[in-house]
């Protein structure tokens, strides 16, 4: 937004000009410019009581719902290691199955395709979502999205054929989108200044966590009840925040205007055009007239709808121009994808491999007991770490770079090794050291990029990690394996693709990097807009329009 902008925009509500204007329209005291703290958001009244939603709250909120998020991750894969399908013997004699495969009679892939159904919606609402940010409140958004996955969970444990449960899984991605776009630069947002990236390594601990909580949740709930319970329990428990996402007064991201900030700046104007409007008198003799302005005005609604989808879209490309060609957020994210072809690899066929190799009786909860210890430990030391040497996008790439090396160092000793307990010391050395890396490539994601472009910039590395990592990664090392017929060397070629990824990493410590954070764009507001800024956060009690 230029100079002249800024200007005009603080003149249209100079205190002189509403009192000018007071003998027509009285003007609210909202529509006052509020003073900013260096343009961070409204200054805090000294006489206003502070809000109780304050940002440790905010943070424990969204490690809440993300842990839901995994957790129901977790519960369907665990319905799809649990469950069997319907046998029948020689004799005619039919077994009626267990869990969804059982009670669908789903073939192995039909089950295979639940586990991953959500990834469809969550790649094709990602973008939108992120999109959608710059022309409402962010804040809603998660509430909009959250709605949409709790009816959708409730969806599954109410579906009756495999299309039900497949449709309705493709909504849970859906409504996730939002979450996972937009919450990480909340986060960021409110953080302390000293303790960003730990901050987020706290939101991202909560993956592993909710993956392994979910597996026993889903196993315990439909072992002694019904799998469909398990899908109800998760709705109920995101049934509050979804109540509070609505309830509570929307919070705004920096960098993002509200379209309740339009308002704010036109109000003088528009008040007084009414009041003049009422005083001409209308000819409503004229029938025809009168049609013929709805007709005129339909036309200017569909025309201005149009033009604003096309404003969208032309907005969504231009973005994602500047997204490609910022050389710092696209070698962070193509490192990102080797890590995670790695990581969705393991959690898919490492205890396979593991019983293999090493004849594990339990491999599953081998597996399950390192990912859950390991990923707790390891995301938080690399918050922790990053922020003690100060976070910076160049001190990023270099932890992201030595704590891949080290990890795809011990991970590949790990499968070297014939012995099962230096297996498991080796293994665990190295998923502490990868999974440091967690919140090192989400900082750069969010700080290589101006503040509006952060819920995007989140938004297509989910989608990139994913559609070239995690996705293919399972079915290509199963085209490896039955090729070489050997999991321990199917295992190390895998483990080898880390040392591609701490490689792309250390080529970004050589690239210069600016961190955006402050600076302002096109999308930012200005200062009479900023009166509705962070009103959970600053405790400020004034009443303006609200965002949509």
């Amino acid at each position: 937004m230029g100079t002249e902008e800024k200007t005009s925009s603080s003149e249209a509500l100079s205190p002189s000009q509403v009192e000018d204007n007071k003998p027509s329209l009285e003007a609210p005291a909202t529509l006052l410019p509020v003073e900013t703290d260096m343009g961070r958001g409204p200054a805090q009244n000294p006489n206003s009581k502070p809000s109780w939603f304050t940002p440790k709250r905010l943070l424990v909120m969204f490690c809440t719902i993300n842990m839901l998020n995994y957790v129901d991750r977790g519960a369907i894969a665990s319905n799809g290691v649990n469950g069997s399908r319907r046998t029948c013997t020689d004799s005619g004699i039919c077994s009626s199955g267990s869990g969804i495969q059982g009670d669908f009679n789903l073939n192995n892939f039909k089950d295979g395709v639940l586990s991953s159904a959500f990834m469809v919606g969550l790649l094709v609402a990602s973008p939108i979502f992120a999109s959608l940010a710059k022309t409402h409140n962010p804040f809603r958004l998660i509430g909009v999205g959250l709605s949409v996955w709790t009816l959708a969970v409730a969806g599954c444990g109410c579906s009756f054929d495999f299309w039900s449960i497949a449709i309705c899984r493709m909504l849970v991605g859906f409504g996730e989108a939002s979450f996972i776009s937009l919450a990480a630069p909340f986060i960021d947002d409110n953080a302390p200044e000293t303790q960003k990236t730990a901050w987020l390594g706290i939101f991202y601990m909560c993956i592993p966590t909710g993956v392994a909580l979910g597996y026993v949740y889903g196993g315990l709930v439909g072992g002694h009840l019904n799998w469909r319970y398990a899908f109800w329990g998760e709705a109920i428990l995101m049934l509050p925040f979804v109540i509070l996402g609505f309830s509570i007064k929307p919070l705004q991201l920096k960098g993002f205007a509200s379209s309740g900030s339009k308002i704010v700046l036109e109000p003088v104007e528009s008040g007084v055009t009414e009041v003049q409007d009422a005083d001409i008198p209308k000819d409503t003799t004229d029938g025809g007239r009168e049609e013929s302005s709805d007709t005129v005005s339909k036309e200017n609604l569909v025309s201005k709808s149009v033009k604003n989808f096309r404003n969208q879209v032309s907005s969504f490309w231009k973005d994602m121009k500047f997204l490609l060609l910022e050389r710092v957020y696209v070698v962070n994210v193509l490192g990102y994808i080797a890590y995670n072809f790695v990581i969705g690899a393991y959690s898919y066929w490492g205890p396979k491999a593991g019983y293999s190799i090493y004849h594990m009786s339990n491999a599953d909860m081998m597996f399950g007991g390192i990912t859950i210890v390991c990923g707790i430990i390891g995301t938080l030391s690399g918050g922790y770490i990053l922020d003690r040497v100060k976070s910076t996008i160049t001190n990023a790439f270099k932890l992201l770079s030595a704590a891949s090396l080290l990890g795809a160092i011990f991970c590949f000793s790990a499968f070297c090794s014939k012995n099962l307990y230096i297996f498991i010391v080796l293994f665990s050395l190295g998923e502490l050291c990868v999974f440091a890396t967690q919140a090192p490539v989400n900082f750069v994601c969010l700080h290589c990029v101006k503040p509006g472009l952060r819920a995007l910039s989140i938004a297509m590395s989910t989608v990139a990690i994913h559609i070239f990592g995690d996705v293919p990664s399972s079915p290509l090392v199963g085209v490896l394996q039955d090729y070489i017929n050997n999991w321990r060397k199917t295992a190390l070629v895998l483990t080898s693709v880390f040392f591609v990824a701490s490689a792309i990493w250390f080529a970004g410590i050589f690239l210069r990097s600016v961190d955006r954070f402050n600076e302002e764009d096109e999308s930012s507001v200005v200062t009479a807009e900023r009166s509705n800024m962070m009103p959970l956060l600053d405790g400020n009690t004034t009443q303006g329009p609200e965002p949509v």
